[in-house]
């Protein structure tokens, strides 16, 4: 599923939408981006050594776990992430390069729902984490 698609699944856009495509079989949602170098987030990290900063890298798996969830929940619900675990950053990820994610629902005690994510360039693993989300009505006002 391409960019264009992938906006009636996520709530994210340009420039926050960070994923050019996504796929979803036997229970495994898989991501990618590739990174340009004129990305917004590599402007100032690092001057000369640019490289995808690891908030980054796990709203990637974010939106890659999203996409997991769309077709599980209430049309009428938004997976808002709650939590981060165990995240682990193992390899750099820089322009030139796409970043591939992958991500499974690990369980649901409703109204959370639990992600395994890892991410990879090239087939080595850069980042993995476990993400929590809490299912939110699409409409409800934010709290201040």
């Amino acid at each position: 599923m391409n960019i264009e698609n992938l906006e009636n699944y996520l709530p994210h856009r340009k420039p926050m939408l960070l994923l050019d495509s996504a796929s979803l079989e036997d229970g495994v949602a898989r991501g990618t981006l590739h990174i340009k170098g004129d990305e917004w987030f590599l402007q100032g990290h690092f001057p000369g050594a640019p490289v995808t900063p690891g908030v980054i890298l796990c709203e990637i798996l974010a939106q890659t776990s999203a996409f997991l969830l769309k077709d599980g929940i209430p049309e009428t619900k938004t997976p808002l992430l709650v939590g981060l675990d165990n995240v682990r950053l193992k390899r750099m990820v820089q322009p030139g390069e796409t970043f591939c994610s992958e991500c499974r629902v690990l369980s649901v005690k409703e109204p959370f729902y639990f992600t395994e994510c890892k991410g990879f360039v090239n087939g080595q693993l850069s980042v993995k984490a476990r993400l929590f989300f809490a299912l939110v009505d699409k409409d409800a006002p934010v709290k201040k």
